[in-house]
């Protein structure tokens, strides 16, 4: 039913081969890619996909101050725009499905310009990137943050509106469960509100750590997905409990997110589904 995959930003410097041959070993279908094209090798990616049987399922963007979709500078904005078309040709070149998309720079949380203005430029750029996006076969999943790191979508029932504003087909929204959990009064209600606009899942327990981890009930979640009829990949956006988070995995500070939490997300999403289906 579900196709899993998981974000390998968590395997810091180790070569993108060795994390790829990891998620093969532990049974996933796919990989999770950070959204640097620049950095990457198309070609050792995609040998490496074919050696283990595996496909590129999604990008993740990475917005910085220089890549702020609503900066009151035009040229940032152009630049971030840029950015994310970027990714979807990275997407596009390696057959990934899905870019993620969030309209402000990641720890921006005050606004530079009145809401109703960044709010329009992030529309005009959704939409400029959902057509782009579409004539390429790639998708487009806005995702909300928590408060703790943007302030113009931070839940669910605002990114249904947004994208129902932009209204590009193509353009649906995410669900990140580490988000959800301080910002949803209810993660499963959140995700039946957005229905058939649900075009992307991260899983990652209330600590961001592997699920099973934290006290987050996937139960109710995972009920919530399959009831809208979402069939396409759950991925796991974990990461450590850390300020300097690049800083902890990059020196390999956080092992415990390599083997023994890509293990663990798998496998405890499996049983729930199991349990799940089966009626337990």
């Amino acid at each position: 039913m579900f196709r899993y995959t998981y974000n390998i930003l968590v395997y810091g410097r180790e070569p993108l081969p060795e994390g790829i041959a990891r998620l093969a070993r532990y049974g996933y279908d796919g990989v999770e890619l950070v959204g640097e094209p620049a950095e990457q090798d198309v070609g050792e990616i995609r040998t490496a996909l074919h050696r283990h049987g595996l496909v590129a399922s999604s990008i993740i963007s990475i917005f910085t101050p220089e890549r702020d979709i609503v900066s009151t500078d035009p040229d940032v904005r152009r630049h971030a725009v840029d950015y994310v078309r970027g990714n979807v040709d990275h997407a596009a070149a390696l057959g990934a499905e899905v870019v993620t998309f969030t309209p402000t720079a990641c720890m921006k949380i005050v606004p530079g310009a009145e809401r109703a203005r960044e709010w329009q430029w992030a529309v005009e750029a959704a939409r400029e990137i959902g057509g782009y996006a579409g004539e390429r076969g790639v998708r487009i999943a806005v995702e909300p943050w928590n408060r703790y790191e943007t302030y113009l979508i931070n839940r669910m029932d605002q990114a249904v509106v947004f994208v129902d504003e932009v209204d590009c087909p193509g353009v649906g929204v995410m669900a990140d469960t580490f988000h959800m959990a301080i910002e949803e009064p209810d993660i499963a209600a959140a995700i039946r509100h957005a229905g058939p606009r649900l075009s992307h899942v991260h899983l990652a327990d209330s600590n961001r750590a592997a699920p099973g981890y934290g006290h987050t009930d996937f139960r109710p979640i995972l009920a919530a997905i399959t009831e809208v009829g979402y069939d396409g990949w759950i991925s796991y956006e974990l990461l450590p409990a850390a300020g300097d988070v690049w800083g902890v995995l990059s020196g390999a500070g956080a092992p415990e997110f390599g083997d023994l939490y890509t293990g663990a997300a798998i496998t405890h999403t499996k049983n729930v589904v199991s349990d799940l289906a089966a009626g337990r």
